[in-house]
């Protein structure tokens, strides 16, 4: 058998949600021009079934992936597509990252009610115009402790479930306002005109580490795994290497409030960073360096995020 020869079918594991296909789909149009025939096998993750649980509070690591992780090793599936924000640094023996495909926008986009926009902050420039003391939706501890720092007076509230059902939660008016990944927003192409959106730049409100990028997971076998690594992105690839390897040097997940964005700056690299203590005792710590290695700002982002939590590099 020959991959990319028509004669095989690469089985491609995904979760249900909307997004999820959306990437499931795009990942087998990117094959299908490779000549290579796939199939989508949909498996429900313990993020999926768990919904009304904020991330922070379930224990482990994984949520949305351990599953497809499991029907790789077990034959189910060869192939599993993620968002890379989701996928644990730590990977599965048996398995690997085959590819990187495809970054989308990574900055954050805040959503609002126009009836809860402050008109003046607004006008002003301000980063989050809205109103003293607004419901603002997210269940990220990363965005939930740049909130505190940005803006103290705003309500936090838990806000959990896919892309459209986060939206029409604000439209019901549970929240004044909510946070969303813009790659995800554009991706489904949701009409969110009645609402307003504002993207946020990576240097005011820090995205999580590899946001807007899709990872290929296979097992070790070379049947699909050089198949599949015939789609890797390298320029884009290199950069959220170094924002993976930060967050796997910090022994970090979902629970870790820690931000970070590596990107192109001319000729060299930007990297720019946001942690904030586990237990949100203490200042959180901002960086923006640039240099033209990303390696090497990654290694300085560690120095001075273990000299504030007091720890060796």
């Amino acid at each position: 058998m020959n991959p990319g020869d028509g004669t095989d079918i690469i089985r491609i594991g995904t979760r249900g949600s909307e997004l999820a296909l959306w990437q499931a789909h795009h990942v087998q149009g990117l094959l299908g021009a490779l000549g290579v025939r796939t199939s989508l096998t949909i498996i429900k993750t313990q993020g999926d079934r768990i919904d009304d649980v904020p991330l922070s509070q379930l224990e482990g690591k994984g949520f949305f992936t351990k599953e497809l992780e499991d029907a790789q090793l077990d034959g189910r599936v060869d192939l599993a597509v993620h968002s890379m924000k989701d996928l644990a640094t730590g990977m599965p023996a048996g398995l690997v990252l085959a590819a990187l495909v495809g970054r989308e926008d990574p900055r954050e986009a805040l959503l609002v009610r126009p009836d809860c926009v402050d008109r003046e902050r607004l006008a002003a420039g301000e980063l989050l115009p809205l109103p003293d003391g607004a419901r603002m939706g997210t269940s990220a501890a990363r965005r939930q402790a740049q909130l505190r720092d940005l803006r103290p007076d705003l309500t936090i509230a838990d806000l959990r479930g896919n892309v459209p059902t986060r939206v029409r939660k604000l439209r019901e008016g549970q929240y004044d306002a909510i946070l969303l990944a813009r790659a995800g927003v554009l991706r489904l192409e949701l009409d969110l005109g009645d609402l307003c959106v504002l993207p946020l730049e990576v240097d005011d409100f820090v995205p999580a580490p590899a946001q807007g990028m899709l990872a290929l997971q296979c097992r070790d076998e070379p049947r699909v795994r050089e198949l599949v690594h015939r789609l890797h992105c390298e320029p884009d690839g290199r950069a959220v290497a170094v924002e993976r390897a930060l967050l796997e040097r910090l022994d970090g997940g979902c629970q870790l409030p820690f931000g970070v964005n590596v990107r192109r700056l001319g000729d060299g690299f930007r990297l720019s960073a946001f942690w904030s203590p586990r237990d949100g005792v203490g200042a959180p710590l901002h960086l923006r360096l640039d240099g033209p290695d990303p390696e090497a700002l990654g290694d300085e982002a560690l120095r001075r995020i273990r000299a504030r939590e007091g720890k060796p590099a």
